[in-house]
């Protein structure tokens, strides 16, 4: 008996998925696991007051980018909306209302996460970006085709696109201060110009029993948890606060590493130009299809 419309649409729709997305249980998370020297970076929320100079500091260092003048870094009316990290500034300051709404404010800082297993490393189909063996996340222009696929891979949504940028247009984030002071043994210029010293940067392994202590000596001063430890993986930097990570726009994520779920889709969409192929595989079926029957006689 003949197929039906339908049935046959199923069952070709079903084999050019199976073509093109792969089984999702071979994928893993990709790049080498975390060394044991991986370095981080350990914000405490708790004591920020909102000076801003941390932002101060990357657009200092970060000769890359716009200059801004010094009143912008002193203009507390920015607070009044949340701001993300774009292509002209790689880390931001918010501010938050404590749980109760009644307290003090709070801020925090955002910069990009750099995920011990990061998604846009593996989303990358060009190697523009690659994790180094320290840990940090950089990204390497010359590479780039302009896919943006990272910036739909991240969960923390960081990499911004120069949109504006016609000629020559960039993905841009925080790139630790890899090139311009981690080569040189110093830390983070953000984490260098806080005079509060909300950020603790060194070992990540040694962060962690900071945050574990922390949170031990002051029970009510902190929520029982460091964010980044193991959500999508872990990450470099990583978050004590006051109260619940959701109301500082921490993403709730799961311990499963990002990457899990994008390389099943990517590494086999791109391997051997699957998607032409399949495309024009499910096209030609739907053609041949619909096409009149040239054998059928004519009334």
């Amino acid at each position: 008996m003949p197929d039906s419309r339908r049935g046959f649409l199923k069952r070709l729709g079903a084999a050019a998925g199976l073509t093109l997305f792969g089984n999702k249980r071979t994928a893993r998370a990709s790049g080498p696991p975390p060394a044991a020297d991986q370095i981080g970076v350990l914000v405490d929320t708790t004591l920020c007051v909102g000076c801003r100079r941390c932002e101060k500091a990357c657009n200092d260092v970060n000769r890359d980018l716009p200059r801004k003048p010094a009143e912008f870094f002193t203009d507390d009316s920015v607070f009044n909306t949340r701001r993300r990290m774009d292509s002209t500034t790689y880390t931001v300051v918010n501010r938050y209302e404590s749980d109760s709404g009644a307290g003090k404010p709070v801020y925090a800082k955002f910069q990009c996460m750099h995920c011990l297993y990061p998604a846009c490393v593996s989303a990358c189909i060009v190697g523009a970006f690659s994790r180094q063996t320290n840990g940090a996340v950089v990204y390497d222009s010359w590479k780039c085709i302009g896919c943006r696929y990272c910036m739909a891979a991240c969960p923390f949504q960081v990499p911004a696109y120069e949109f504006s940028n016609i000629l020559t247009p960039q993905v841009r984030k925080c790139t630790f201060c890899f090139e311009t002071r981690l080569k040189d043994g110093t830390v983070p210029a953000c984490v260098q110009a806080c005079p509060m010293q909300v950020m603790t940067f060194g070992k990540r392994t040694e962060l962690i029993k900071t945050g574990r202590k922390k949170i031990r000596g002051s029970p009510g001063r902190y929520f029982p948890g460091i964010y980044g430890e193991n959500e999508a993986g872990g990450t470099a930097w990583m978050y004590l606060s006051g109260g619940s990570f959701e109301r500082l726009d921490l993403p709730a994520l799961g311990y499963h590493p990002a990457p899990g779920y994008t390389e099943p889709i990517q590494h086999t969409l791109f391997k051997w130009f699957l998607p032409p192929m399949g495309l024009y595989a499910v096209l030609g079926g739907i053609m041949w299809f619909l096409k009149p029957d040239r054998r059928r006689k004519k009334p």
